[in-house]
């Protein structure tokens, strides 16, 4: 009898719970290593990123600091300039503005409280207030190395020690003042970098240059002879005049016709000859301003000690232009008087002649001054010629800028000749098509 194939039976363990509750915790152990090693792998991989970005950041903030004490920011002729030499000069000049123009540096369209790069100056060129200082202190290192190189070829030489040293110490007082460290001063006023030894030789250099452009005033002093020939070409740009002179002035309203300035002038006219009339019959000339001043000013005609109407040292420039040819005629003589029209300003005016003369001291002093600026400007402009700007780098805004103005016409001219062109195409187009239609 056959026998019959019977499955295999395989004899499984039976588990207990105690046998799955081990198996579970060594489970767990397995995982807990695995996860201890990630951990001690992945926190020794953050530790390596954290300490390469502080080594990094720190090497990087070393490279841009030599890089601005010893990189070339621009070069200047054959000198190279650092940002820290140019940082310097562009301080200095910014300081120096402020100091001059602080005041009215509103009405120039500065705003001291914002940053420069931020305000724009030249509409035409997009070029910023910043672009204009980067310009000016790029015109004033240009200067400095011109006169240093011509002084050292002429064998100028300048002992600036006491100089240097008494800057140094109104440095430390300005610091002071401001409840500044010396050093924090050095940043925020001559750039990032400055410190008092770094830039010592920029220091140096702007005294021996001072001292050098006073010994190029002094070699191109004019002679006397230059002075007089100077003075005799044009006297009355020179001499003072003594006046005394009082204004009527129209009160017109904002619609005034024509027709109501010509009555409001002519009342004046009458007024200021009625002023003259009695000013040749011998009435006081203050007293006559008084009577005819508006009550603000009466006051001020009828203090005695002030002598109000009076207008002693008078430049021609200075005084004002419709009555510059009467005080400075040549034939004018002492009490001539006259009513003389300002048409533009709607007023009149009476005027008295007292005495014009030449102060030669202070004249020749001035044409001195002025002739040999003159002449030294000019010499320097010859040397300054030879000093190339290169900016590599594309630091300096404004040697690449260009007038908008001018590309806007330039473009319209395109257009228009394009248009022009199309126009002529077109024209050309139809007379083509008139020509078809005869030959068809």
């Amino acid at each position: 009898m056959a026998k019959k194939n019977e499955p295999e039976v395989t004899e499984q363990k039976v588990q207990t719970r105690y046998d799955k509750k081990m198996a579970a915790r060594k489970a767990k152990e397995e995982r807990d290593r695995r996860d201890e090693k990630i951990f001690k792998t992945v926190t020794a991989v953050i530790g390596i990123a954290i300490v390469l970005a502080i080594v990094i950041g720190f090497g990087s903030s070393i490279v841009k600091k030599q890089t601005a004490l010893h990189g070339t920011y621009i070069q200047v002729g054959e000198e190279n300039i650092s940002k820290l030499e140019f940082d310097y000069y562009y301080h200095s000049v910014v300081n120096s503005y402020l100091s001059t123009y602080g005041s009215i540096a509103s009405y120039m369209g500065l705003d001291t409280s914002k940053d420069p790069a931020e305000q724009i100056y030249d509409q035409d060129k997009n070029l910023t207030w910043k672009d204009l200082f980067e310009e000016m202190a790029v015109q004033q290192i240009v200067s400095t190395y011109a006169m240093k190189a011509d002084a050292q070829a002429n064998g100028f030489t300048y002992d600036s020690t006491e100089e240097y040293e008494s800057q140094i110490e109104q440095f430390r007082s300005a610091a002071d003042s401001a409840a500044e460290t010396l050093s924090v001063y050095y940043r925020e006023t001559f750039g990032d970098y400055a410190t008092e030894k770094n830039i010592k030789p920029f220091l140096e250099d702007a005294l021996l240059t001072n001292a050098y452009y006073q010994e190029l005033l002094a070699k191109n002093a004019p002679s006397e002879e230059e002075i007089k020939t100077t003075y005799e070409a044009d006297p009355a740009s020179y001499d003072d005049v003594d006046y005394r002179s009082f204004v009527f002035k129209a009160d017109l309203a904002d619609d005034a016709t024509e027709d109501d300035i010509a009555a409001a002038m002519d009342d004046l006219k009458a007024k200021a000859d009625a002023f003259l009339t009695e000013r040749k019959a011998g009435g006081d000339f203050n007293a006559l301003c008084a009577e005819n001043a508006s009550e603000d000013d009466k006051a001020n005609y009828e203090d005695t000690e002030s002598d109000y109407s009076l207008k002693e040292g008078q430049r021609k420039s200075y005084a004002p232009s419709v009555i510059q040819d009467f005080l400075f005629d040549d034939t004018r003589a002492e009490g001539d008087i006259e009513v003389i029209e300002d048409t533009d300003n709607h007023q009149y005016y009476v005027v008295e002649f007292i005495k014009r003369y030449y102060d030669a001291e202070t004249v020749d002093s001035e044409i001195s001054d002025s002739m040999a600026s003159d002449a030294t400007a000019a010499y320097l402009s010859s040397l300054t010629e030879k000093f190339e700007v290169s900016d590599q780098k594309g630091h300096l805004n404004y040697l690449t800028a260009t007038d908008s103005s001018s590309d806007s016409t330039a473009a319209d001219g395109s257009d228009s000749t394009d248009e022009t062109s199309d126009t002529g195409t077109a024209e050309s187009d139809e007379m083509d098509g008139t020509e078809d239609t005869a030959e068809e």
